[in-house]
C-alpha cells in the first residue's frame, strides 16, 4: 500500500517538455505528456489521469517496448514514488505510462483494493492504447510501442504494494502483459489484515479467521475515506455514499466488520471471500507472464511469507518466477547500495540490475540476459546477496522444554509445567506502533512478565544463518478457551503470538525486523503448527534464540476474555521449534 518505494524522489511533470534525466549519467532525453482515459471499471465509468513518457529517438520506425506503472495505496502519478519509474525507465529507452490508481489522485471511482474485475480491466484498457486499440481521451496515440501482433504492445509492469498487486490482477484478466516486477505487495489481503498462522492452509491462507492487525489497516481506511477530500473533484465515480464514502461497499464493510471483534461464521465467511477474491491467492492460476518477485525483509504488513506463497504457486504451475528478499519494505529498513531510484541506481545495485536484465530479457528479448538466481536475500551481517536454487527448508530443530531451556535433543527435555495470563489491554509490544506517525518515540519490543513464556538455547558454539519462515509445533491447555472455542464465533478462540528473539551475552534482545506470528488456535484440545514470518538474520556466535508465546500484542485484537494458558513439556510430548538453517558464508 502506500510508500512502496518511500525513498524515490521526483517531481511530477505537469506538460510536455524535453529533459535529461538527472539520476543516471548516461540518461537519454525524453517528454513527458498528461493524458486522460475514460475507462469503465465494474460498472462504472470513469477517467483515469496519467503521464507519457517518449523517449527521444522512438517512432513507429524506431519502436520500443513500454512499461506501465501505477502509485502505492494513498498515492498518484504524482509523487516521487511513481513518476520516477516513469523518469527512470524512459531514461533508458522504455516507453513510459503511468497513471493514478482508480480512487486516487485524479483518477475517478471507488477504491476496490486491486480487484481484477475492477483495476485489472481499467489497467487492460491502457494496455490498448499502448498497443494502437484505442487513443488518450485528446486523441494522443502511442504508435511508437514494439507489438508482438496487433493491437498487443511489448509491455512489462513495475511497481511497489497497491501498486505491485494491481500487476498480477491485470494479468490475470490480460495475457498481453510480457514481465512483471511486483514489489512488496500481498498474496491474501485475508492474511494481510487478520493474520492466522496455523490451521489447514494454501499458502499463508488459513480454514480460521485471524487477529486483526488494527493499525495498518485503520490507516489505510483513513487514508481510502479521505481521498475525495484530499483531491476534491465533481466526479460521482468517486463518491459511493456517505457511509462508505469513497470504498466500494464490500471492501468499507470487510475493514468494519474487522474492528468489532466480532466473527461469527455467516459474517466471517463473507468478509475472507471478499478479501480473497481480490487478492492474488484467487486468480495466480491465470498469471503466466514472467514474474520477478521483490519482497522487503523490513515489513510488517507484507511479510516475506506473502511473497513465498506467490512464488510457489507460480513456479507450481510452470510460470516462470524468481524472487528477491530485499533489506527494505513498509517498515523501513533502506541500507546504502540498495535500490533507490531518486539516486539512479538501477545499474549499482542488486535489486536494479536484476530487474534491468527481466526487462531486457522478457521486453528486448536479449535472451543472454543473465536474470539470476532463483532466490536472492539481503544479508545485514555480510556485505551482499546470498543466493539459494529455492527457499531453504527446514533443517535445524530445537525442543520447548519445562524448565524453560531450549534444547537441541528431545532427551535434553525437562518435564515441567508453566502458565501465562492475558490481561484485558495488551501487555507485548512488537511491532512499530502508531507513536512514529504522531512524532513520538516507538518503544523497543517489550513482554509484561507474567503474559507470556519464554524457552531460551544455550550459547551458541557457532553462527546460525536462519534464512525463511521458521515453524513452531505447539500443544497448550487453556480450559476457559476450550468451554467457548465452539461458540460458533471465531473472535471466542484463543489468540497468542509466537516470536523469536536474538538474545545477546550481555542480555539485550533484538526482534528481528520486529516481526511477530499472530495465531487464533483452530482448538485447543489438538496440536497445532505456527509459521513465523520469514527473516534473514545470523545469530551470531555466544548469543542465544528465545522463542516466546505471548497473550497479546498492541497492534493487532487480543482474546476476549481472561483466558489462562498452560504449556506442558515432557520429553516424549513436547514443543519443537524448527529454522530453515543455511551453511554459514
Amino acid at each position: 500500500m502506500r510508500g512502496p518505494l518511500a525513498a524515490f524522489a521526483g517531481a511530477a511533470l505537469a506538460a510536455p517538455l524535453v529533459l535529461a534525466g538527472p539520476a543516471h549519467a548516461e540518461a537519454a532525453p525524453y517528454t513527458v505528456t498528461p493524458l486522460t482515459f475514460t475507462v469503465e471499471a465494474g460498472g462504472r465509468t470513469c477517467a483515469v489521469d496519467a503521464d507519457l513518457y517518449r523517449p527521444a529517438g522512438v517512432d513507429a520506425d524506431r519502436p520500443a517496448p513500454a512499461v506501465l506503472a501505477t502509485n502505492g495505496f494513498g498515492g498518484s502519478k504524482a509523487d516521487g514514488s511513481t513518476d520516477a519509474i516513469g523518469k527512470a525507465f524512459a531514461e533508458r529507452g522504455y516507453v513510459g505510462l503511468v497513471y493514478s490508481g482508480l480512487g486516487f489522485g485524479e483518477s475517478g471511482c471507488l477504491i476496490t483494493l486491486d480487484d481484477p474485475a475492477v483495476d485489472g480491466r481499467a489497467a487492460s484498457e491502457l494496455l490498448d492504447f499502448l498497443g494502437g486499440l484505442r487513443t488518450a481521451d485528446d486523441g494522443t496515440r502511442a504508435d511508437y510501442v514494439t507489438r508482438d501482433a496487433e493491437g498487443d504492445p511489448r509491455v512489462g509492469m513495475i511497481g511497489g504494494s497497491y501498486g505491485g498487486a494491481v500487476q498480477l490482477a491485470t494479468a490475470a484478466v490480460d495475457p498481453r502483459v510480457d514481465a512483471l516486477v511486483p514489489l512488496i505487495t500481498w498474496n491474501d489481503l485475508g492474511y494481510a489484515l487478520a493474520p492466522n498462522n496455523t490451521g489447514a492452509r494454501t499458502g499463508v491462507t488459513s480454514d480460521t479467521p485471524g487477529v486483526f492487525k488494527w493499525q495498518w489497516a485503520n490507516g489505510f481506511y483513513l487514508i481510502g475515506e479521505g481521498q475525495p477530500l484530499l483531491n476534491p473533484s465533481l466526479d460521482p465515480s468517486r463518491i459511493n455514499r456517505l457511509d462508505c464514502l469513497h470504498f466500494a461497499t464490500r471492501a468499507c464493510e470487510t475493514i468494519r466488520l474487522l474492528n468489532t471483534g466480532r466473527y461469527p461464521a455467516e459474517k466471517t465467511e463473507r468478509m475472507l471471500a471478499y478479501a480473497r477474491s481480490v487478492s492474488p491467492v484467487s486468480y495466480l492460476d491465470k498469471v503466466k507472464a514472467p514474474t520477478l518477485i521483490v519482497q522487503g525483509q523490513a515489513d510488517t504488513l507484507f511479510n516475506l511469507n506473502e511473497a513465498t506463497a506467490t512464488y510457489r504457486t507460480l513456479k507450481a504451475q510452470g510460470t516462470e518466477t524468481k524472487m528477491i528478499w530485499q533489506s527494505w519494505g513498509h517498515s523501513g529498513g533502506q541500507v546504502p547500495g540498495e535500490l533507490d531510484l531518486s539516486q539512479g541506481n538501477l545499474e549499482t545495485s542488486h535489486v536494479g540490475q536484476r530487474v534491468l536484465a527481466w526487462f531486457d530479457r522478457h521486453l528486448r528479448g536479449n535472451t543472454a540476459a543473465d536474470t539470476g538466481p532463483a532466490l536472492s536475500y539481503y544479508r545485514d551481517w555480510r556485505s551482499g546477496y546470498g543466493t539459494a536454487a529455492d527457499v531453504p527448508a527446514l533443517s535445524r530443530s530445537f525442543h520447548l522444554s519445562g524448565d524453560g531451556a531450549l534444547v537441541d535433543n528431545r532427551s535434553q527435555v525437562v518435564r515441567g509445567s508453566r502458565q501465562y495470563t492475558n490481561w484485558l489491554v495488551p501487555t507485548s509490544h512488537s511491532e512499530s506502533s502508531i507513536a512514529p506517525l504522531i512524532g513520538l518515540p516507538d518503544p523497543a519490543p517489550y513482554d509484561t512478565k507474567g503474559t507470556y513464556l519464554g524457552w531460551r538455547t544455550e550459547p551458541l558454539a557457532a553462527p546460525l544463518d536462519v534464512v525463511g519462515a521458521p515453524k513452531a509445533t505447539l500443544k497448550v491447555v487453556s480450559p476457559k478457551a476450550e468451554r467457548v472455542q465452539n461458540s460458533g464465533d471465531a473472535s471466542d478462540k484463543l489468540v497468542l503470538f509466537a516470536k523469536v528473539y536474538d538474545i545477546a551475552p550481555d542480555g539485550g534482545r533484538t526482534l528481528v525486523n520486529r516481526l511477530v506470528s499472530p495465531v487464533r488456535v483452530p482448538d485447543v484440545t489438538r496440536s497445532f503448527t505456527v509459521e513465523l514470518p520469514g527473516i534473514v538474520h545470523r545469530y551470531e556466535k555466544g548469543h542465544r534464540l528465545e522463542f516466546v508465546i505471548a497473550a497479546s500484542d498492541t497492534a493487532y485484537f487480543g482474546n476476549r476474555g481472561i483466558k489462562p494458558v498452560t504449556v506442558v513439556s515432557a520429553p516424549e510430548d513436547t514443543g519443537v521449534l524448527e529454522l530453515p538453517v543455511v551453511p554459514a558464508g
